[in-house]
Formats: structure tokens, sequence, C-alpha cells
């Protein structure tokens, strides 16, 4: 058998203690009431067989029964009484209506004393006297029936109204305790949908204080989970993220090393056949095989750069001034080109403990980035600022901007879009960067091209990383 839930345990501890209550207190009351109504009614008969025997003392006394028969008549005109008997001293009766009386019905008795002297005021109190002066009785039978329907009446409504009362106050605790317990239900079905994949879902604080508390406190569990979730999910794609750049880093140095001794091999011997056979660098041939070489070793050089660990060397740099320098390097680089860069540069220092050499290079990358991903046709403009706790520079090109599928991927190792290029240059860029606690971030223009950000915290070093492959 199923166990009954708590809101059905309620309402029966409810019933039972409220129906128990109400029927005892009934029960008692109603006793209380018929004891109180039967003490009145036997203090009514007192009173008058009382009554009857003071005014018969003078009848008994003068045995005239003409006048016992009407004091006898004129009592039996009293409800409740069914019959009445006077008797003298010996026991006789004097007078008895009616004749005949059932022995089923009760009897009040009451002594007649002779009275020998009396106030007038206190003509109708009665005076025990002593055996004496006893000259004979009164008896009064009368009938309980009245007061017998009195008590199952009150019985009756009793029970109708006990039975009203608890159903009433079942009905109302019957609310009560599912405005109770409703909470309950619901965070029991926000947990089920929470095991069931809805992450998002938060349960309703309700209006009792101690449902909303319990809510509130789920709902902090739930947030709790997950942060912890996602928290776990970050650790394990980085994780994820290491082992794969360390052996893409171990992959990297192979393939260099591999490379680098025959690419040696092949420029010695072209410059070998340049000086036997008189060739010049002007040669179509020997240009190709030239340009390819130096393409070559500088794919070498990001592969070796990449793939090496390297540890950060901090100290106090302008970054404002060092981001000039890097502009200033390209403005040489690019001279003659059909490309420009505009930079919007504080003169007023921002100083940070950073790395120089791997901020030069990696923004450096970004930068060359923005011209090779448009042909060198492009206009970048790079804009900083200082922020309280950071500083920040941004990378802006009018090109064509990244593919919404790819901008993702642009910091991965080996990711490019182009034909040259090993797709090494974002994503050291990236690693340089957060080897220093910052970030960085590409996204679309409105008005079109990329916009990278970068962000450097000047907090103190303890916070830094280390440059990994």
């Amino acid at each position: 058998m199923k166990n009954p839930g708590i809101h059905v345990r309620i309402l029966l501890a409810a019933f039972m203690l409220i129906s128990a209550t109400t029927f005892t207190l009934g029960y008692m009351g109603a006793n209380i009431a018929h004891e109180f109504t039967q003490r009145r009614f036997e203090e009514h008969i007192s009173f008058l067989a009382k009554y009857l025997a003071l005014t018969a003392e003078l009848g008994i006394l003068i045995d005239d029964r003409p006048m016992l028969r009407r004091l006898a008549v004129n009592l039996m005109s009293e409800k409740d009484v069914v019959g009445v008997a006077i008797l003298d001293s010996h026991n006789q009766e004097l007078i008895r209506i009616p004749e005949a009386i059932s022995s089923s019905f009760p009897v009040m008795e009451t002594p007649v004393f002779l009275t020998e002297s009396r106030e007038e005021s206190k003509a109708f109190e009665y005076h025990k006297g002593s055996e004496e002066s006893l000259i004979g009785k009164v008896r009064i039978i009368y009938s309980t029936k009245g007061i017998d329907q009195l008590w199952a009446t009150m019985i009756t409504y009793f029970i109708w109204l006990a039975g009203g009362l608890t159903c009433l106050a079942g009905l109302i605790f019957y609310f009560i305790s599912r405005s109770l317990v409703a909470p309950v239900k619901g965070l029991a079905r926000a947990a089920r949908r929470v095991a069931q994949g809805d992450r998002n879902l938060r349960a309703q604080p309700g209006t009792l204080p101690e449902t909303r508390e319990l809510a509130v406190a789920f709902n902090v569990m739930l947030d709790s989970l997950e942060r912890n979730r996602r928290s776990l999910e970050e650790a394990k794609e980085q994780m994820r993220r290491q082992k794969t750049l360390a052996e893409m880093g171990k992959f990297s140095l192979l393939i260099a090393h591999e490379f680098k001794n025959p690419l040696s091999i092949i420029k010695s011997s072209l410059d070998v056949l340049k000086k036997d056979f008189a060739l010049s660098s002007d040669n179509t041939m020997v240009f190709y095989i030239e340009d390819e070489i130096l393409r070559l070793n500088r794919l070498i050089g990001d592969f070796l750069t990449f793939a090496r660990p390297v540890a950060p060397s901090f100290r106090q740099t302008d970054l404002n001034a060092l981001l000039n320098e890097i502009v200033m390097r390209f403005e040489l680089q690019k001279t003659g080109m059909p490309c420009e860069i505009r930079s919007d540069i504080p003169s007023i220092p921002c100083y940070a403990d950073v790395d120089p050499d791997l901020l030069i290079r990696a923004i450096g990358n970004v930068i060359k980035n923005a011209f090779d991903a448009n042909g060198g046709k492009c206009v970048v403009q790079v804009t900083a600022a200082g922020l309280a706790d950071a500083w920040t520079t941004e990378i802006a090109d009018d090109g064509e901007g990244i593919a919404p599928e790819n901008i993702d991927k642009i910091f991965n190792p080996f990711f490019t879009t182009r034909a040259k290029g090993a797709g090494l240059g974002l994503a050291y860029a990236c690693q340089a960067i957060k080897a220093h606690g910052g970030a960085i971030s590409a996204e679309n223009r409105i008005e079109g091209g990329a916009l990278f950000k970068i962000e450097i915290p000047l907090s103190q070093r303890g916070n830094k990383g280390r440059l990994t492959g």
C-alpha cells in the first residue's frame, strides 16, 4: 500500500483532532446541560410536593377528603405530573388520583407535619417538624418523558452541530493544508524537471516565509550546481585544449626540426649554384626558390615559437608607449604599400607588469593578420584606453570581416582561411595575452570589417599565467 502524502496525513490528523475535540466538548456540554435540566426538574417536582404538603395539612387533620381531592386535581394540571396520592400518618391513602398508576414512574414523597405556629408572611414556607408532629404524606408520581425527549433532541442537535463543525473545519483546513503543501509539491516538480535536463528552471518563492526560504535555498543550490557544472566543463575544455596544444606543440617541434636541416642544405646548395653559374636573385627561378625558402624559414620559426614553452619575464612597462612602438614598426614595414594604419593612443603613460617582447609579438600578429586578411589594401585603426583596472586596445579594419562560422575558430592553432600561412599568429597572440591574465576577442563591425579587442589587467603579476604551446 502506498504511503499517504503529507497533504493526506495533515488532513487525517486535523480531521481526527477536530472530531475528537468537537465530540468530546459537545458530549461534556450536553451532559452538563442534561444534569442541570434534570436537577431543575427535580427541584420543581420537589417544590410542588412541598407546596401540596403545606396546603394539605388542614385537610388531613380534619379528614376533608373533598378538599384534598381538589388539591390533587389542581396539581394534576401541572405538566409531567401523572398522579397524586395523599396519605395519613398510618400510611393509609386518603385520596389517590388516578386510581391505577403504572409503577414504572418515579415518585416524589414529602411528609406533612403539624405546624404549631407560623407567621402570615410565611404561610407558604414548608417547615420540617419532628416525628411526633408527622400527620401524613403526599406522593407525586411524575413522568420524565419531557426530560428524555429534551435530552434526545439535545443529542440530535449536538450530533448535527458537531458533524457540521467538523466538516466545516475539515474543509477550511483542506485549503490551508493545500496552500502549505502546494509549494513543496512545486519544489518536487521543479526538482524532477531539473533532473530531466531543464537547468534554467527555478522554483517559485511562494507566499509563506518558510516555503519562500525553502524555494530561495533550492534556487541557490541550482545556481551553485549550474556554476559548478560550467566550471567543470570549462576545466575539461581547458584540459582538452591544453592536451591538444601540447600534442600540436610536439608535432610542430618535430616537423620544424625535420624540415630545418633539409631546408638549410637546399639554401646552401642554391648559394653554390648561384656562384658556380653566376646566377642572380633577379633570375625568375632563383627568385621563386629563394622566396619559398624564406617562407618556409618563417613557417619553421612560427612552429618553433609556438611549440616551445616560454616563461614571461614581467617588468614595469608603459603600455601606451609599447603600442606606439608597434604601430611605428608597421608604418616602416608598409612604406610604399597600398595600406594605411591610423592610431589614437593616449600620451598619458599606463604602466603594468608585462613581458614587452611577448606583447609586441602578440599585438603585432593581430595587426599583421588585419593587413594579410585583406590583401594589404585596408585601413587599420588602432586605439587604446586606460581604465581603472585594465588597459584595452582595439584593432579594427575595413575589410570583408570574419565569416560568422569562423569567429569561434580563429584563435585555434593551425586554423587559417588563406592559402599561405600556418594559422599560428592569432593562436600565439591568444596564448600570450592569456599569459598576462588578459583576454582577446573578435567580432564583426556594423560598418564592415573585423574588430579585435585586447584587454590587459593592471593588477599584480600574481594573477598572470605562463605561455605554453
